[in-house]
C-alpha cells in the first residue's frame, strides 16, 4: 500500500536514470579520522579513470544526495533525494498538472516513482508535515499513517515506542535489546528509543516502509522502517525562516540557510527551537509540570563536488530536548468493589470497618483513599492535586556522517557511508503522584523514576549500485558497533501524614549510607541504584538485491542478506548490590526476499512480495538476573496494487498481507504494589520492587492485515484523501516467567498499541488569491483508532480516539524585497477530544486503574519568510 499525505508536494519530481532501466566507540579521534580517510581513499581510487572516461554519465546534481546515505544500522538505508519544488517542475514532469503529481522515494536504495515501487510505503511530504504542525516524531501519535503507531514509553516523552503492522515492542527502552521498527534520519539508524522525540531538522519527507525490510535494511526492521529525509545543500543562496507562538506559552522558530557554492563547496545551516509550557500544572512551587518541552538544535552540512560524478557530503548535528512526562491519573477507585478497610493503630494493620482493636486483618479489604486524591474518570486534569518534585528530563543527541559517492560509469556507482551517533539521557520522571500507590499512614509515595543513559554507535558501509542491460542491482557490506550504559533509581519523593490529609516532600540529598528506605535524588551520591547495566553490540552484514526486467512490463526481484550479531553485556548492580550477571549472545542469520511485479497498464501496477526480517536477541536489564532471550523472526507474504485512475485524478493503493512471527519477545511486567511486608499486613513504605522478565513465545504469532489509501483531486483546488488499516494479531499462550504462584502458567498476552481498525482522512483547499502567486490554503485532517492494549499481559484497553487537526494559511505573499511571506493559523486536536492512550489495571486490587491522556487542544499562529 502506498500513500502520499500532502497533495502535489512532489509533482513533477525527476526520476534518476538508474531507477529503470568517547571514544569513537573507543572515543579516539585519530580512529575516526583514519576511517574517514579510508572512506575517501575508497572513492578516490578510481578518480584518474573517471577523468579520462569521456563516456561517463554522472548522476544529476539534483539527485546526488539521493544516490547514497549514511547508515548506522546493519542494513541498507534509503538515501536523501532532492525533489523539485512544486512551483518549479523539472524535465519529465507529467504534463497534466491538473492531476496528482508523481512522488519520488528511495526505499530501494535508488530513486523510484512511488507508484512503481513494489512495496507498501506511505509518504508524509513537507507540506503535510506543516499542515499537521508536526515538530517531532511524537506528533505522529495522532494516527496520520494508520499502520504507524507511535506512543510514549511509560508516560515519559523522552523515549518513544514505534511500531508498524502489529510489530510494536512493549519495552525496547533498554541497553541490551533492540527495536522492531528502525528509525532513520538521512539513512542513519537511531539505535535507542531515547532521543527519538527531538525536534526535526528541515524535513523533506518521511517515508514509512511497511513490512519486513530484512534484505536492504537488516535486523530490527521486522515491522518496517521510518526514514526521515531532510533537505540537502543546493549551492544556491536561499533562506527560509519561520516564527510562531501559541497557547500554553508555546513558541517555535527555525532558520534554514543555503550559502552560494564556493570552489565546489556548498554549505547549508539549520537551527530550530520549539517550546511549550506544561499542560498539567504542578502545584509544588518551583517544579515543572507535565507535558512540557523545550527543544533546540543545529546542523551544518557541507557538500564537495570537485568534478562531475563525485560528491562528498559531511554533516554534523547536535540537539537538546528538555521534557517532562504525561501526567498519570487515577481513572477509578476500587473497581472490584472490595470493602474499604480501616487501619488499626494498635496493630498497624488493615481491619474490617467497625472491628474492635486487635481484630484479625482483613485480606479482602481495600485500603482507604486519601481525601486529597482526585478520581478523575474520563476527565483530563489541568492541575495536579498533589505537588511533587520534578525537573525536566534532558536528551542530548549528536551525530556526524561522511558520505562519498562516485559515479564510475553509467553502470556503476560506488559509495562509502560512514556515520557516528550518540545520545545521552538524564531522566527525571515523576508522573504518578498518588495515583499508583495506596494511602498508608506515614508511607512514602510518588515514584521518581531516574535514569542516566549514555549510548554511542558507529557504522561503515560500502555499496555498489547500478544497472546493466535488463538488470538493476544493489550490493553492500556493513559494519555496526554500539555501546550503551544506564543507571536507574526509583526513590519515592513524598510522604503521607497519619490520616492522608497532608504530605511532606522528602529530601533530595541523603546522608550515606543510602538504603532502600533512605533514598534521595541528588545524582549520584544519594541514588539507591535499582539497576545498572552496560552492553556492547557488533553486527556484520553482506547483502545483495537484483531486479530483472525480461520484458518492459515484468519485473522480478530477488535478494538476500547475511548478518552476524554479537552482544556482550553485564547487569552489574541490582537493588544497590553489586551483581555478576553477564550476557554473551551470538547469532547468524540469512534473510531472503523475492518480488514479482507487473505493469498491467501504464497506470496500474501489481506485485506479490515475500520477505523476512528479525529482531536480535538480548537480555532484559529490568530483570533481577539479566535474563537472556532469543531473536524473533517474521515471514511476510504480501499482495498489492498501485493505481492511478481517471487521468491521474484518482490514486488508489491497496495491500493485503499475512505475517507469521516466531520467537515473539514477551515482557512480563511485575510490579510489587503490595505495601505490606511479606506474610503480614504491616505497611512497608520503604521499598517497591519493579522487575520485568522476557520470554520467547512458543509457536507462531499471527498478524493479518489489509491497508487501503485513496487520494482524489476533485477539482483544481480541492483534494481529499483517506487511509485505512485493519490489523489482526494473536500471540499463543506463553508460560509466565515471573516468580510467584503464576510461574509457568500459560498466559494470554497481547500486542500493544495496535488497534484492530484505524483510519485517517484529509481535505485540502488551495486556491489563488491574486496573479502574483498568493494563495489560500485550508487543511483539515482527522484520525480514528479503535481501543487497544497498552500492556502485553493486561486485558485492559485504552479508549478509542478521534483527533482532528487544522491549518489555514495565506501563502507566498510577495514583498518588495523579493521575499515571500506565508501567514498561518494552526490547531492540533482542534475539537479538544479526550482519550486515554495508555491504561493499566495492575493495581485494581489495591487502588484502581491509572492512565495517561492525550494532549489537549493546542493552537497558534506562524509567519514564514523565504528568500
Amino acid at each position: 500500500m502506498d500513500e502520499s499525505l500532502g497533495p502535489g508536494s512532489a509533482a513533477g519530481a525527476p526520476l534518476n536514470d538508474l531507477t529503470k532501466k568517547g571514544k569513537s566507540m573507543t572515543n579516539k579521534m585519530d580512529y575516526r579520522l583514519h576511517l574517514l580517510a579510508g572512506g575517501a581513499a575508497f572513492a578516490l581510487a578510481a578518480t584518474p579513470a573517471a577523468a579520462q572516461d569521456a563516456t561517463a554519465q554522472p548522476a544529476p546534481a539534483d539527485s546526488a544526495a539521493a544516490a547514497a546515505q549514511p547508515a548506522s544500522q546493519p542494513a541498507a538505508q534509503p538515501q536523501p533525494v532532492q525533489v523539485a519544488a512544486a512551483d518549479q517542475p523539472a524535465a519529465g514532469a507529467r504534463p497534466n498538472q491538473q492531476g496528482l503529481g508523481d512522488i519520488v522515494v528511495t526505499a530501494l536504495r535508488r530513486e523510484t516513482n512511488l507508484q512503481r515501487t513494489p512495496l507498501s510505503i506511505s509518504v508524509l511530504s513537507t507540506q503535510a508535515l506543516s499542515d499537521r504542525h508536526v515538530q517531532a516524531l511524537g506528533d505522529l501519535a495522532d494516527g496520520a499513517v494508520p499502520s504507524l503507531r507511535v506512543a510514549t514509553f511509560e508516560a515519559r516523552n523522552s523515549a518513544l515506542t514505534v511500531g508498524i503492522r502489529g510489530i510494536v515492542p512493549f519495552d525496547q527502552n533498554q541497553t541490551a535489546r533492540d527495536t522492531g521498527v528502525g528509525v532513520y534520519i538521512d539513512g542513519i539508524y537511531l539505535g535507542r528509543s531515547q532521543g527519538l522525540n527531538a525536534g526535526l531538522f528541515d524535513v523533506e519527507r518521511i517515508e514509512v516502509l511497511k513490512g519486513p525490510q530484512g534484505t536492504l535494511f537488516g535486523r530490527n526492521t521486522e515491522g518496517g522502517a521510518v526514514s526521515i529525509v531532510t533537505h540537502q545543500p543546493t549551492g544556491v543562496f536561499g533562506m527560509r525562516a519561520e516564527a510562531g507562538f501559541g497557547n500554553y506559552g508555546s513558541y517555535n522558530g527555525a532558520v534554514h540557510l543555503d550559502l552560494p557554492a564556493w570552489e565546489n563547496f556548498a554549505v547549508k545551516l539549520d537551527g530550530i527551537i520549539e517550546h511549550q509550557n506544561p499542560t498539567v500544572r504542578d502545584p509544588l512551587s518551583g517544579q515543572t509540570g507535565w507535558n512540557f518541552y523545550n527543544r533546540y538544535g543545529g546542523r551544518a552540512q557541507v557538500r564537495w563536488t570537485p568534478f562531475d560524478g563525485f560528491t562528498w557530503d559531511v554533516a554534523y548535528d547536535q540537539a537538546r530536548d528538555e521534557n517532562t512526562p504525561n501526567y498519570s491519573q487515577l481513572i477509578n477507585y476500587n473497581p472490584q468493589g472490595r470493602v474499604i478497610g480501616v487501619y488499626d493503630p494498635t496493630t498497624n494493620r488493615l481491619v474490617a470497618p467497625g472491628s474492635a482493636p486487635g481484630a484479625p486483618t482483613c485480606s479482602a479489604c481495600i485500603a482507604p483513599l486519601s481525601p486529597l486524591v482526585v478520581v478523575s474518570g474520563d476527565n483530563r486534569q489541568s492541575v495536579a492535586e498533589i505537588g511533587v518534585p520534578q525537573q525536566p528530563s534532558v536528551d542530548k543527541t549528536h551525530g556526524v556522517s561522511s558520505i562519498i559517492r562516485y559515479h564510475l560509469s553509467p553502470a556503476l556507482e560506488l559509495r562509502s557511508l560512514t556515520a557516528w551517533r550518540g545520545v545521552t539521557t538524564e531522566q527525571w520522571d515523576n508522573s504518578g503522584g498518588p495515583h499508583r500507590t495506596i494511602f498508608a499512614p506515614n508511607a512514602l509515595f510518588s515514584r521518581y523514576s531516574l535514569s542516566n543513559l549514555r549510548q554511542t554507535q558507529f557504522s561503515q558501509e560500502f555499496q555498489a549500485v547500478g544497472s546493466v542491460g535488463h538488470l538493476d542491482y544493489t550490493f553492500g557490506l556493513y559494519y555496526f558497533l554500539e555501546h550503551a550504559r544506564e543507571l536507574a533509581a526509583t526513590p519515592s519523593s513524598n510522604r503521607w501524614n497519619a490520616n492522608g490529609t497532608g504530605y511532606t516532600i522528602q529530601s533530595e540529598i541523603v546522608i550515606p549510607p543510602v538504603t532502600s528506605g533512605n533514598q534521595g535524588w541528588d545524582y549520584p551520591g544519594s541514588w539507591f541504584v535499582q539497576r545498572a547495566s552496560q552492553a556492547r553490540a557488533k553486527s556484520y552484514a553482506a547483502y545483495g538485491q537484483v531486479t530483472w526486467s525480461p520484458i518492459d512490463i515484468l519485473h522480478v526481484t530477488v535478494g538476500g542478506r547475511w548478518t552476524r550479531d554479537e552482544r556482550d553485556g553485564t547487569l552489574y548492580t541490582v537493588s544497590n548490590v553489586p551483581t555478576p550477571y553477564a550476557l554473551h549472545y551470538r547469532n547468524s542469520r540469512f534473510d531472503p526476499m523475492a518480488t514479482i511485479a507487473a505493469d498491467l497498464t501504464p497506470d496500474v501496477h501489481v506485485y506479490a512480495r515475500y520477505a523476512t526480517g528479525y529482531r536480535a536477541g538480548g537480555a532484559n536489564d529490568r530483570s533481577s538476573d539479566f535474563r537472556a532471550f532469543g531473536p524473533e523472526a517474521v515471514k511476510s507474504y504480501e499482495l498489492g496494487a498501485h493505481m492511478d485512475l481517471l487521468e491521474h485524478h484518482v490514486r488508489l493503493n491497496v495491500a493485503g498481507y499475512v505475517m507469521d512471527r516466531t520467537g515473539t519477545q514477551i515482557d512480563f511486567d511485575f510490579v510489587d504494589t503490595n505495601l505490606f511486608l511479606p506474610g503480614t499486613n504491616i505497611p512497608n513504605p520503604t521499598f517497591n520492587l519493579h522487575t520485568e522478565n522476557t520470554a520467547n513465545a512458543p509457536g507462531v504469532s499471527r498478524i493479518r492485515g489489509l491497508e487501503a489509501d485513496l487520494t482524489v483531486r476533485l477539482t483544481r483546488n480541492l483534494t481529499v484523501g483517506g487511509s485505512y488499516a485493519y490489523t489482526y494479531t494473536h500471540i499463543p499462550l506463553t508460560p509466565n516467567v515471573n516468580p510467584g504462584p503464576l510461574f509457568g502458567v500459560p498466559t494470554q498476552v497481547f500486542v500493544v498499541y495496535t488497534p484492530r481498525n484505524a483510519a485517517s482522512g484529509s481535505i485540502d483547499w488551495n486556491s489563488p488569491l491574486s496573479d502574483n502567486g498568493t494563495a489560500l490554503r485550508i487543511h483539515l485532517d482527522a484520525a480514528y483508532a479503535d481501543p487497544q492494549y497498552s500492556f502485553q499481559n493486561e486485558t485492559v484497553k485504552t479508549d478509542s480516539s478521534f483527533v482532528v487537526n487544522g491549518r489555514i494559511a495565506i501563502a507566498d505573499i510577495p514583498m518588495v524585497t523579493g521575499a515571500h511571506v506565508t501567514v498561518s493559523l494552526w490547531s492540533r486536536n482542534l475539537l479538544n477530544e479526550t482519550h486515554i492512550y495508555r491504561r493499566s489495571g495492575a493495581n485494581d486490587a489495591v487502588l484502581g486503574d491509572y492512565g495517561n491522556f492525550n494532549p489537549p487542544r493546542t493552537f497558534g499562529g506562524e509567519i514564514a519568510v523565504r528568500f
